[in-house]
């Protein structure tokens, strides 16, 4: 039975108000599809983290350094800012012996912590600021991140007349960026694959969880759009888009 505009756009207020916290899009399970990368940031991390210290930059609610949780070493500590995130994280990571800092992480913002304080900085799909992650790092210690390319989604973004924001983004402007600061670049991937989804509500749930992608994105003020992308959806086309990420591994000599 077809489904009337006035159902759908019911469905996607729905789907605009369902929570998202931590960095966890398992709401979307079977209804957003990411290619798989070729390498395992948590495999290598898991690896790295044969060291002292670590510490996790914009832990998020911290579901990658619980996931690593076998690994850890005797001193853990992550970042974050986001108020929900911070608690969220600090409710899971503190009673495991972990320290939640509550602090910005940017490309440019100092952080409080002392030189040469971790023997491992790692760092998935957030800011950073090179110079400080050389500064916090011991001598011989690692910095590992993986990265969302700046032209990620970006023909998602063009359906809602959006623009990447930050287009350069990519491994050409970071590695020497570290190079600079001090350390040694010890690996550099990039790869590129599909973020598909299997109905619009699911891109209406992202886009709200994501929302420097499409900046004041509401149902109600990118209507036309979604109803654009509906109409794909009716024609039997698939809603696939560009997906792109880059690791970076670098050490400290």
């Amino acid at each position: 039975m077809a489904v009337s505009p006035d159902e759908l756009i019911d469905g996607w207020l729905r789907e605009e108000q369902q929570p998202f916290t931590g960095w966890d899009f398992s709401y979307l399970d079977g209804r957003m599809v990411v290619d798989r990368e070729p390498w395992s940031y948590l495999d290598r991390a898991a690896e790295l983290m044969a060291r002292s210290s670590v510490l996790d930059l914009d832990t998020g609610g911290g579901e990658k350094l619980l996931a690593l949780r076998e690994h850890w070493p005797a001193r853990v500590v992550a970042t974050e800012d986001y108020a929900p995130n911070y608690e969220l994280a600090s409710g899971r990571l503190s009673p495991l012996g972990a320290t939640v800092v509550r602090t910005p992480v940017s490309d440019t913002a100092a952080m409080p912590f002392a030189d040469g304080e971790f023997d491992l900085v790692l760092n998935r799909h957030a800011a950073f600021n090179p110079s400080e992650v050389a500064r916090i790092l011991a001598g011989g210690g690692s910095f590992l991140t993986q990265q969302v390319h700046g032209m990620w989604a970006w023909d998602l973004l063009a359906a809602f007349d959006a623009t990447p924001r930050w287009p350069d983004a990519t491994p050409a402007k970071y590695a020497p960026l570290l190079e600079a600061a001090g350390l040694t670049i010890q690996n550099v991937e990039e790869w590129e694959g599909r973020l598909a989804f299997t109905d619009v509500g699911a891109i209406v749930y992202y886009l709200k969880a994501t929302p420097w992608e499409v900046p004041g994105f509401t149902v109600k003020t990118h209507l036309r759009y979604l109803l654009a992308l509906q109409r794909r959806v009716d024609a039997g086309e698939d809603l696939a888009f560009h997906a792109a990420l880059y690791l970076i591994e670098a050490r400290k000599p």
